[in-house]
């Protein structure tokens, strides 16, 4: 036999309100006095109600679902977007619906929006941190609210974005004001934006204070990578001070200095970006960039809600500031 959970004729009768006013409590309606407000969200909570979605949607029109677009990829900071998006989005009553791509082109973005438009989701966040994602943004239909994260800087779609050059140069001035001369610097790929404002806010530190900076060390965003590179710089005794565009890289960065018997922070230090959960246990514990994802989330979220209410495009563009967070990875250099 089928056991069914409270209805909203129960919350009613439980808070003494007609279930209209328990309906319009839970649509946010602003024509309810706040003790009413209150008797109605505390007879919800005794009873554990969960309100039907579809049936909201039926009477607000508005669906309570929000479509998200992300590359299907176990990379940190895309993955720990996703995670936060869709926390914050439960903690305003949504849920998320994922279309999973796996290249972040034209056609695939394409493809996964209109699928996402087919179940009606009230509005679709983008992550899209590479430039093949920009020309798909553009072409997309313009009535339907969209918010960008980590997307092009330089297109007019809603955008919401770590700060990265912020973010670099702030990496970059912790090693130049513990003494280094110079900062090298082992990139992620050149098609990603977080990887081109980290390498922007790189060499406008260097700039600033006088210091030309050094050969850019392309990279990818694996240890692997960052393992090759720290090969070539560690063979390099002028270098004395190195910025890696992830904490994945610094790793590899860190092994290959060790075999090399390059010891860090004593004789190289290294500085990293994202603070992986793993950061604080390398050897030694590596400095590192904190981007703030549950910041982006509550914003990417909030301006699409604000475009669902309006129906206007609203805000263009909102960075939020990352935090440095200093280990024990940076030290003065040995004269």
């Amino acid at each position: 036999m089928a056991v069914h959970g409270p209805a909203m004729t129960d919350v009613a009768r439980l808070a003494g309100v007609s279930h209209q006013t328990v309906s319009r409590v839970l649509n946010g309606h602003p024509n309810v006095r706040e003790q009413t407000r209150l008797r109605v969200r505390a007879a919800i909570a005794e009873l554990g109600y969960r309100p039907n979605g579809a049936a909201r949607a039926l009477v607000t029109g508005r669906s309570q679902v929000i479509g998200v677009v992300a590359q299907n990829t176990t990379l940190y900071g895309p993955a720990s977007l996703l995670a936060a998006l869709e926390q914050t989005a439960a903690e305003e009553g949504f849920a998320v619906s994922v279309g999973s791509v796996r290249n972040l082109d034209h056609g695939s973005i394409s493809a996964a929006v209109e699928r996402h438009l087919s179940h009606r989701v009230a509005g679709i966040v983008v992550i899209a941190p590479v430039e093949s994602a920009g020309e798909a943004l553009e072409h997309l239909p313009k009535d339907v609210p969209l918010v960008t994260v980590d997307g092009d800087p330089s297109r007019p779609v809603p955008l919401v974005t770590v700060d990265q050059v912020a973010g670099a140069r702030a990496a970059t001035q912790h090693l130049l004001d513990a003494g280094h001369r110079t900062v090298w610097h082992v990139s992620g790929p050149s098609d990603w934006f977080d990887s081109v404002g980290r390498i922007d806010g790189w060499r406008q530190a260097l700039l600033a204070a006088g210091v030309e900076p050094p050969p850019l060390m392309p990279g990818d965003w694996s240890a692997a990578s960052g393992y090759r590179s720290g090969q070539m710089l560690a063979r390099m005794p002028e270098v004395t001070a190195v910025f890696t565009a992830n904490d994945h890289l610094a790793l590899g960065v860190l092994r290959a200095l060790h075999e090399f018997g390059r010891r860090v922070p004593d004789e190289i230090s290294v500085v990293g970006f994202d603070d992986v959960p793993e950061a604080a246990y390398f050897i030694p514990p590596l400095t590192t960039v904190r981007p703030d994802f549950d910041a982006v989330a509550r914003a990417s979220l909030q301006m699409l809600l604000a475009q669902i209410e309006s129906g206007t495009g609203g805000a263009l563009r909102q960075t939020i500031a990352p935090a440095l967070v200093a280990r024990e990875s940076v030290a003065p250099p040995r004269h």
